[in-house]
């Protein structure tokens, strides 16, 4: 069943097939992916809709699935033999022919993601390696017929059965992101060493394929994602139609501190889950600029400058802190109405003089009564501290030593700054950390399934 015709296998005209195949497989491994995502989403919706309990979706998932399998019941698992069956294409009477192989892939991915979205506990192992031998019959069954009608009487093109293996390999490593296993499955199934290089090329491409459209969705994302990197300098105009929460404690009009740009859509369960076990001490950052409340904007700006930020911290001389100072402060402080030139020059020389204490947020303003600034602890969890900087709009949160009254005052000692953008890394790490020691378990059980004889 899985040997090769040492005279199909010409590698030098088909690699090019082979190569597309792989980038086919990873096609379908991405409408496979968004079909779970967008599956997930619809039952969610569901349960929030109607208040269904959580055993009600993943039966509506198995009901979905039957419904598929009475028009097609070749997707059900029988073990491995519809695999099997496929591998017979062309070759036996049962087998099932291209056009009918085309269906089954199509309606197993639909089927699969129905069941994965709706909650159902069960693996993707088997599905994937149905899946791939499905396409790659089907791409390998296509090519022949057209290469031998453009070309009559050539036999340099391999039986469906060789792309069918291919395909089951390049779609289980694209699907479940398993290169390695998957490469080495084959070859032990094969025994072949000739088909290593088709399959390395259709594997690598398999992988590169949902590579490259997350993220090509990772940039389009993070250039809407945020209005602006660091603190916003916003013009009085902009800060009527924002509706800042930020306020000076003095008798200055309201300040906006900064703006966040809200995601176009909602955040994946994963994230959520790994929010609610980070600590601000996974995320926040220990490098941050700050100067006293006796210097002058214009050494603030300086070291702004230096540092290629866009806000500093104002403490103490006991490193307390006062207040934050940015851009936004210093464009509305000094230069608001300064629409002439000499306007501005005296703006500028009232930088060199104007102390940082006279124009930095000290607080806020809620509910008609003057705060201090939004602080968070290290060991405040991540999610209560990016919920706070979301509905605010702020883009940094100062992190304070608990315990900071001094002498009946509440003041603060400052240890690091949480950055928004810290969150979204700390999670990228987190996430990247998970799902690398789930694959270290996938291929872990793979390879006992091989050595088994599974």
């Amino acid at each position: 069943m899985l040997s090769l015709e040492r005279n199909r296998l010409s590698l030098c005209p088909q690699l090019p097939l082979y190569l597309i195949l792989g980038m086919l497989c990873g096609a379908v491994s991405v409408v496979f992916t968004r079909l779970v995502a967008w599956f997930s989403k619809a039952f969610q919706f569901l349960k929030e809709k109607f208040g269904l309990s959580d055993v009600v979706c993943p039966a509506l998932g198995g009901l979905g699935a039957g419904v598929i399998a009475l028009r097609y019941p070749g997707i059900l698992y029988w073990g491995f033999t519809n695999v099997d069956e496929i591998l017979h294409t062309g070759k036996t009477a049962s087998a099932p022919g291209i056009w009918l192989l085309a269906q089954l892939a199509a309606a197993k991915v639909v089927a699969t993601a129905l069941c994965k979205g709706s909650g159902l506990v069960g693996g993707l192992y088997a599905p994937s390696l149905m899946i791939g031998a499905a396409v790659g019959a089907v791409f390998g069954g296509l090519a022949g017929e057209l290469i031998n009608s453009a070309i009559p009487g050539t036999t340099a093109i391999a039986q469906p059965q060789a792309y069918a293996l291919v395909g089951m390999a390049a779609t289980l490593a694209s699907v479940c992101s398993v290169p390695l296993t998957s490469v080495l499955l084959l070859f032990e199934l094969t025994k072949d060493y000739r088909i290593l290089l088709p399959l390395m090329g259709a594997v690598g491409l398999a992988i590169w394929v949902p590579s490259v459209t997350i993220q090509a969705k990772e940039v389009e994302a993070s250039d809407t994602k945020y209005v602006s990197k660091g603190y916003s300098v916003l013009s009085p105009d902009d800060e009527k139609n924002e509706g800042s929460d930020w306020r000076h404690t003095g008798d200055r009009n309201d300040l906006e501190l900064s703006v966040i740009g809200y995601r176009s859509s909602h955040e994946s369960l994963d994230e959520g889950l790994i929010l609610e076990d980070l600590k601000v001490s996974q995320a926040m950052l220990n490098d941050y600029l700050k100067v006293s409340p006796n210097q002058t904007v214009k050494e603030a700006l300086e070291c702004m400058h230096d540092g290629r930020q866009s806000f500093v911290i104002v403490v103490n001389a006991e490193d307390y802190l006062e207040g934050i100072l940015t851009y936004g402060d210093i464009k509305r402080s000094l230069f608001n109405n300064s629409g002439d030139s000499s306007n501005r020059d005296l703006a500028l020389k009232n930088a060199d003089t104007c102390p940082v204490s006279s124009i930095c947020t000290r607080g806020i303003n809620y509910r008609g009564q003057e705060c201090g600034l939004l602080t968070c602890y290290p060991d405040t969890d991540v999610a209560i501290a990016k919920q706070i900087m979301v509905a605010k709009g702020i883009k940094q949160l100062p992190v304070i030593k608990r315990g900071g009254d001094l002498k009946g005052e509440r003041k603060h000692k400052i240890i690091a700054i949480l950055h928004y953008e810290s969150i979204k890394e700390s999670i990228r790490n987190e996430i990247s950390r998970r799902k690398s020691v789930y694959q270290q378990r996938e291929e872990d059980n793979d390879k006992q399934m091989v050595t088994n004889g599974h």
